[in-house]
């Protein structure tokens, strides 16, 4: 087990909080300049902390590493219970890189409540890796609702014509579903004699009946934080009215949050009751990839079409998942990992022409590649690997998927697989409107090729679903392990 005398866990997640807590003390906006500068060298700050839990991570073994336990509230046996494993490494990495992409992103573009806004990114940072590294059940929730305020405030404050209405619909979605999980959560903590302890959860013997009313309290606020079908509404708003910064976290990490508490608490701590609900999973699953899939054709906002988009790729995710096959699970989480990348340089794609334009509709463009050749390279690599082109990560994980849906039941791989024709329908078809053609109006004809600091952004974004497409080994092999682990646990009842 790896454990080191430094508590890099706990670095992870208050390294980010504490440089927000900075950046909202000494930032101000008659000072921008400055706190943009601290609010980069606490991002990246809380970026290089984490690449230790990197390096000293050992693939060969399933069990929790860098674990640190100190008591909390001694009354009702909480505890301060932090570990990581394979399934659970990549998002803290991931947090912290889309961190650093989205205070550059709000560089130039954010000129009011500058110390707040970027506050609340680096303090969501820090939230959001508490979530994918608590071992303790109360923790776990503490984390898990707080994120919520944070990016609240990101909608509600710098987001756009509607943004309170999308702020509220977040919030209270999200938090609706979440206090059945409090529930479920204070009756497994009953059913371990006063233990919190996530890992006493995974090993406890459970009836049919508990399991399932409890796999139905998580399913409530995780489905909605994916979000599945048919709680998904929420998300086509918050994406829509949410600054450039807010949607990237909201598609590259929250939606990771949902996802990733099926692996750590729905499938271990009910598995007879996932098995049997599987079917009700898989339907859902693949309603998300075709009809979700064919809703973002029809979308004339480049936001919501991407946001619909998100919608369907999560799908895969949760497909993979209970299909209870080991590239079933393992698509999913790469799935899950390029899906951040992909999904985050699409909004920072369209963040870029809405800074121009400010106009999110694709009739509003047309022709750009003649005024920004730099721009729509880039743009049309990020739609490819939307759509899953071989040789991007967005291929990887898809491909995976289906081929575990295919062991398990051919007719549900070839209904998943259909996802790559409506990826390729709705991505191209908006890049062919928005880039290319004659250029669609004056407005268009004055627009600016990317920056120095777009570029670096974009092409920092676009190396890495190079790499992850050609080369996802050192991406499968940290989670391996951990994932046969959890597919073995899951394959014993627990009645």
């Amino acid at each position: 087990m790896a454990s080191s005398t430094i508590p890099w866990l706990t670095l992870a997640i208050f390294v980010p909080i504490v440089a927000g807590l900075v950046v909202l003390l000494l930032g101000s906006d008659e000072r921008a300049e400055f706190t943009r500068k601290l609010a980069l060298a606490g991002s990246v700050l809380g970026f290089l902390v984490t690449i230790p839990i990197y390096t000293g991570f050992n693939p060969a073994t399933a069990n929790m590493q860098f674990v640190e336990k100190a008591s909390w509230i001694k009354t009702y046996a909480v505890n301060y219970h932090l570990g990581v494993d394979g399934i659970s490494l990549w998002f803290v990495l991931l947090t912290s890189f889309i961190t650093v992409i989205v205070v550059l992103a709000g560089w130039q573009v954010i000129t009011k409540r500058v110390s707040q806004y970027m506050a609340a990114f680096l303090i969501l940072s820090g939230l959001m890796i508490g979530v994918f590294v608590a071992l303790d059940g109360m923790l776990f929730y503490v984390f898990f609702e707080a994120t919520l305020i944070p990016m609240y405030l990101i909608i509600g404050v710098w987001g756009g014509p509607n943004r309170v209405y999308a702020a509220f619909k977040f919030f209270l979605y999200t938090l609706a579903g979440s206090l059945l999980t409090l529930v479920a959560f204070l009756y497994l903590w009953h059913v371990a004699g006063g233990s919190f302890d996530i890992q006493t959860w995974q090993q406890m013997k459970l009836g049919y009946t508990p399991q399932v009313l409890v796999f139905v309290a998580l399913l409530a606020a995780f489905a909605v934080k994916v979000p599945m079908w048919p709680v998904h509404t929420w998300l086509p708003d918050a994406h829509v009215e949410a600054p450039t910064g807010g949607s990237v976290v909201l598609a590259a990490i929250m939606l990771k949050l949902g996802a990733y508490g099926f692996l750590r608490f729905s499938l271990p701590i009910t598995p007879d009751a996932s098995h049997s609900l599987a079917g009700l999973m898989i339907a859902l699953s693949l309603i998300a990839v075709i009809y979700i899939g064919l809703v973002a054709i029809v979308q004339d906002d480049m936001k919501k079409l991407v946001a619909y988009s998100s919608v369907a790729h999560m799908g895969f995710v949760t497909l993979g998942f209970f299909i209870f096959n080991t590239a079933g699970i393992e698509g999913a989480i790469v799935q899950m990992i390029s899906h951040g990348f992909v999904s985050g340089a699409m909004f920072l794609c369209i963040g870029v022409l809405y800074d121009r334009l400010h106009t999110r509709r694709i009739a509003d463009y047309g022709g750009v590649i003649n005024v920004m050749p730099r721009f729509v390279t880039l743009f049309v690599l990020f739609s490819m690997a939307n759509s899953g082109l071989p040789a991007t990560s967005g291929f990887v994980g898809e491909f995976t998927v289906i081929m575990g849906a295919v062991q398990y039941n051919f007719w549900i791989g070839l209904l998943a697989a259909t996802a790559l024709i409506w990826g390729a329908a709705y991505s191209l078809w908006m890049v062919k409107r928005v880039a290319y053609g004659d250029i669609g109006n004056d407005h268009v004809r004055e627009m600016n090729d990317l920056d120095k600091r777009e570029f670096f952004i974009l092409g920092l974004m676009a190396i890495l679903v190079l790499y992850m497409g050609i080369y996802p080994k050192p991406f499968t092999d940290v989670m391996h392990v951990s994932v046969q682990a959890l597919l073995q646990h899951v394959s014993v009842s627990k009645l």
